[in-house]
């Protein structure tokens, strides 16, 4: 068996650099599902800024509404359409945050102002006094004030890592007959298993 088909990251990254090299303006946007700690659920786009081998990662604010599902409860799925090229990857596994080290690097990676909305933005509040414009105004003024480009993460901005326990691949076939590929483990140190799903 070759190891891609041993290997479900390997697997991921041959789909990934297609559609990276297809003309999709966001390849890396995925639907991330979270859900309370008593079931209720909720789904976003966010994008994904890495992966490896442990997991894959997003960065967000911890307080936002995701943040504090994960917080709450762990185990949450992402999937990846990318219609342009007849294919989606579903996964499954539950979340842990990045270390400060991965975190303060991305950060620190971002543009001047991504850092300074990231450090204004009580993600998924209310707006003060419902007044957007006075936020955006706000924004827009710090923006143009902004001059020391060494401006540290707050703390409650980080990375969220999913490990995988199950992750599906699918591929478009003719009259619906698509091809699911689906691998599962028990446990993320366990040995990768994989079965063909009907469709």
């Amino acid at each position: 068996m070759s190891d891609i088909l041993q290997n479900p990251i390997n697997l991921f990254e041959k789909w990934f650099d297609e559609a990276k090299n297809t003309k999709i303006e966001e390849p890396n946007a995925f639907n991330l599902a979270t859900a309370t700690n008593d079931g209720k659920p909720s789904n976003r786009i966010v994008l994904l800024k890495d992966y490896d081998e442990s997991g894959f990662v997003f960065y967000t604010n911890l307080n936002s509404r995701k943040g504090q599902d994960i917080t709450s409860n762990p185990f949450a799925s992402m999937c990846f359409f990318w219609p342009e090229i007849d294919k989606q990857i579903r996964i499954e596994g539950s979340f842990t945050q990045v270390s400060d080290e991965e975190a303060d690097k991305y950060f620190n990676s971002r543009p001047l102002k991504s850092r300074i909305a990231a450090i204004l933005s009580d993600q998924s509040k209310q707006v003060k006094n419902n007044n957007f414009e006075e936020f955006r105004n706000l924004t827009i003024k710090t923006f143009n004030n902004a001059e020391n480009e060494n401006i540290i993460r707050p703390k409650n901005w980080s990375g969220l890592r999913l490990s995988p326990t199950r992750i599906e691949f699918w591929q478009r076939g003719d009259f619906r007959v698509h091809k699911r590929t689906s691998f599962f483990r028990k446990n993320i140190n366990d040995n990768w298993q994989s079965e063909f799903l009907y469709p």
